[in-house]
This record gives structure tokens, C-alpha cells and sequence, in this order.
């Protein structure tokens, strides 16, 4: 961790305590449209699936389902007055700014729309090196990373990125990345079956002492 340059850190999750209520929100729609899943199984898997877009998800959970596009477009209008509603921690703005003061690049990639996670970072203000969210060809993944390292000109060797989910380890181990989980959504035993080398921590403060 000493040759991290950069770090990127996902958001819901890891930054924002948002995840416990998008899943129930995501429960909800699911199960609305399909009666025959419970709310309870469909927390679960979108909870398995979570680390990309929501509509991403739904094609996980319910391959080609019709409905799909109607289901994403009520989530995301669902979340947004509890997503509005969080903040960030005292501890996530005691590490970026010990990151950022310590002459780290510190920086955002999320899954969320690119409006809503300015708006989100405005209204909180406080200060990263660059926010980056979703837009249709740009996500959170190889796009993000590879904008990354071309606008601070680094290598892999110089980014980590940090995240609570599964999927968020294989994106920075499948781009050759180093990667940090912050258990939570998922424990350490989780992501030892991704890479039994992988660092976890409890909370993001832990970052400063790695």
C-alpha cells in the first residue's frame, strides 16, 4: 500500500451507509413483480449481484425479464429521497482528507448516475480529486480506471481501488489493480474466496494505518 498513488473508492457502501436501504428498496420492486419471489430471496440476490448498476443486476436475477426496464426505472426514482437523505461519516471525511493532505489522489467511482453522485458530493462538500459515476459506455470498472490513470498519468501499480462488494474486488483484480474491502455488506471470509491474499478492513479509517 505504500506505492498507492490513488485511491479510488466506490461509494455506496463504502463511503455512504446507502446499501441496507437500496437492498430493501430493490426487494420491494422485485418482489412487486414477482409475487413468487420472496422479499427476503430477492434482498438477498441483490445484495450477491450488487457492484453494478441496478438494471445490470435485474439482468442477473431475471435474465431478459420484460419488466426489467420498468423495475430499474422505479428503483432509481425510489432511492433517491433516502439516498438524498445520507451523509458522509466524520471517519470517511477524517481519511480522504488525511489521504488528500498527505499528498494522496483521492477519488469516486460509483455505479450511481453521474448527476446524482455531484449532487451528492456538492451538497456534503467534501473536497475528492475527481468524482466519477455512470453514464451509458462509461462504468464503474475498466472505464473508470483507465480515465484515471490516463488524467494523473499512473500505472496499475499506483491505484487501489476500495469497495464493500465482491464485484468490486473481481473489477480491481480482473484490471490488475490492488484492492481494499471494507466488510460490512460483506465479511472478510466473503472476499478470501475471491483471492485468499486480500486486505480487508472494518472501517475505512484503517486505510491511514495500513
Amino acid at each position: 500500500m505504500k506505492r498507492t498513488k490513488a485511491y479510488l473508492f466506490d461509494f455506496d457502501g463504502t463511503l455512504v451507509d446507502t446499501m441496507q436501504g437500496f437492498a430493501d428498496i430493490a426487494a420491494e420492486v422485485i418482489n412487486r413483480f414477482h409475487p413468487e419471489i420472496s422479499f427476503k430471496e430477492a434482498r438477498k440476490k441483490y445484495l450477491e449481484t450488487s457492484g453494478v448498476p441496478f438494471f445490470q443486476q435485474l439482468e442477473i436475477i431475471l435474465p431478459d425479464d420484460p419488466t426489467n426496464r420498468e423495475k430499474a426505472e422505479m428503483f432509481e426514482e425510489n432511492k433517491k429521497e433516502g439516498f438524498f437523505r445520507s451523509s458522509f461519516s466524520p471517519e470517511v471525511r477524517e481519511t480522504i482528507n488525511s489521504l488528500r493532505k498527505d499528498g494522496h489522489i483521492a477519488g469516486v467511482a460509483s455505479n450511481n448516475f453521474q448527476e446524482l453522485i455531484d449532487r451528492f458530493v456538492e451538497k456534503e462538500n467534501l473536497d475528492f480529486d475527481i468524482v466519477l459515476g455512470f453514464r451509458e459506455g462509461f462504468a464503474k470498472g475498466k472505464d473508470h480506471f483507465e480515465f484515471v490513470m490516463k488524467k494523473f498519468s499512473l500505472n496499475k501499480s499506483d491505484l487501489t481501488f476500495v469497495g464493500d462488494s465482491l464485484k468490486d474486488a473481481e473489477k480491481a483484480f480482473d484490471n490488475g489493480l490492488r484492492f481494499i474491502g471494507i466488510c460490512g455488506t460483506f465479511q472478510r471470509d466473503d472476499f478470501l474466496k475471491i483471492r485468499p491474499d486480500i486486505v480487508t478492513v472494518n472501517s475505512i479509517k484503517e486505510i491511514l494505518e495500513l
